[in-house]
Order: C-alpha cells, then structure tokens, then sequence
C-alpha cells in the first residue's frame, strides 16, 4: 500500500522559487560509465571484441546521452508561510520554461499588467493597479529569480 501526499497553495502567496543543479548529477554520469568502460575493457581482453565494444559503447551512449540531458535538478518552493523542497522540473535544461509558465500565472493571479512596449501610449498615475507592499515585493523576487535561474 502507498500513500500519496500533497501540497497545496495559492500562486498569490509565492514568494519565490528557486531551481539549482545538483552535484549528484556528476556521479550518476561517472559511476555508470566507468563501470560499463571496465566491463567492456575486461570482456574485450578476456572474451572476444565484439562483447567489449558492446559494452564500451554502452558506455558512450551513456555518457552522451547525460551530457545532452543535462544536470539534474533540485528546487524550493517558497510561499508566505513555509518552504517546500520539491522536484519541480527533472533536469535544470527545462527549468526556464516551467519557470516562465509559473511567473505567468502568477502575474495573471495578482492582476499585474506588462508594461506597454509603445513609448507613445502614455498611462497616468490614477489608472495604476495599487499593490501592497508584500505583493510588488514578491512579484520582483519572482521576476528577479526567472532572470537568476534561468541564465
């Protein structure tokens, strides 16, 4: 029997969320193919060539295939009352769009409206959405954690 657990919370009371690359990732790239490169080195001296080349090849793939992957992931969700460690995206590679969907649903969550790229349209002071001081925070530390991750 398995039990399944959760968590829930409301995108207008994230603060941030944080993606780095793990240091596993190197040992899950190392360990695995040097140990198919011995096996293949032993089977090629002691069998025949054709098991060692095999085995060696194995070994490549492996390799190229973490390489084109990429790190794995780890990340951190924080909202206004607790930080939750949760695998959000498995390789750091896709973190930037995950991140960029999440930042739009929270924007369209708070309301927050893009600044007009067209320096001719002119928005006065009045017609301004007012924000408290706990949600213009959280929205910059979410857009300025987008623009750190995803670099």
């Amino acid at each position: 029997m398995y039990t399944v657990e959760y968590r829930r919370f409301y995108l207008r009371d994230l603060e941030y969320i944080m993606v780095w690359p793990r240091r596993l990732w190197l040992w899950r790239l190392i360990i695995p193919a040097t140990l198919l490169a011995a096996l293949g080195a032993s089977l090629w001296q002691w069998v025949n060539s054709i098991a060692g080349a095999i085995f060696g090849s194995v070994a490549l793939a492996w390799v190229a295939l973490e390489l084109v992957l990429g790190p794995t992931a780890g990340s951190r969700i924080r909202t206004t009352g607790t930080t939750i460690d949760l695998p959000l995206v498995k390789r750091t590679r896709r973190a930037r769009r995950v991140l960029a969907k999440i930042d739009a649903a929270v924007r369209a969550t708070r309301g927050v409206i893009e600044q007009p790229t067209d320096p001719s349209s002119f928005t006065s002071p009045a017609e301004l959405q007012v924000q408290t001081r706990s949600e213009a925070s959280a929205t910059t530390s979410i857009a300025a954690a987008t623009q750190t991750n995803g670099s």
